[in-house]
């Protein structure tokens, strides 16, 4: 299930939908966001394309997965999105990691990985836990360069704000 990218193919589609997950990650930083981005998608129609929502609606469960779920649910009238692929830049946290398995996603590809918060792989492995009714197929690391740089700038851009602030 935890599958790492190497001599894995990778359907355009795939890069074409982690590409849209990327820019929607990019415009979390102007409402004070951690970019992440993810995007849902069934048979090829995009259901959900969102990114991060936690300090703008004060809500610690708007993790992009959940708001992408959430949507599209609403949009689809049924909580079991079998058949569905989400696309996140970032590994999703164990949180996340239940509302995918709990939301039958059948499939998720993911960037960047969380070594801190990880549960598809990196600090836990839940769609592998062969304890649970529903299986999630798991690709991590794709265009995991580009997701790890726009957190890594984020982030960045977080201490340095701290820093200019505490030299007032």
């Amino acid at each position: 299930m935890g599958e790492t990218l190497g001599m894995t193919f990778i359907p355009d589609k795939d890069l074409e939908y982690m590409q849209l997950a990327l820019e929607k990650a990019r415009l979390a930083p102007a409402l004070g966001e951690v970019p992440i981005g993810a995007v849902l998608v069934l048979d090829g129609q995009v259901l959900a394309q969102v990114h991060n929502f936690r300090e703008v609606w004060q809500d610690p469960t708007a993790h992009a997965e959940v708001v992408a779920i959430r949507e599209a649910a609403t949009r689809l009238g049924t909580w079991r999105l079998t058949g569905t692929t989400l696309y996140v830049t970032v590994e999703p946290c164990s949180m996340c990691a239940g509302a995918i398995i709990q939301s039958r996603i059948s499939r998720l590809v993911f960037g960047a990985r969380d070594p801190k918060a990880g549960a598809c792989g990196s600090v836990f492995n839940l769609p592998d836990e062969r304890r649970l009714n529903h299986k999630v197929q798991v690709l991590g690391g794709l265009l995991e360069r580009e997701s790890q740089e726009l957190l890594q700038t984020f982030f960045r851009g977080l201490r340095d704000n701290v820093g200019e602030r505490a030299s007032l």
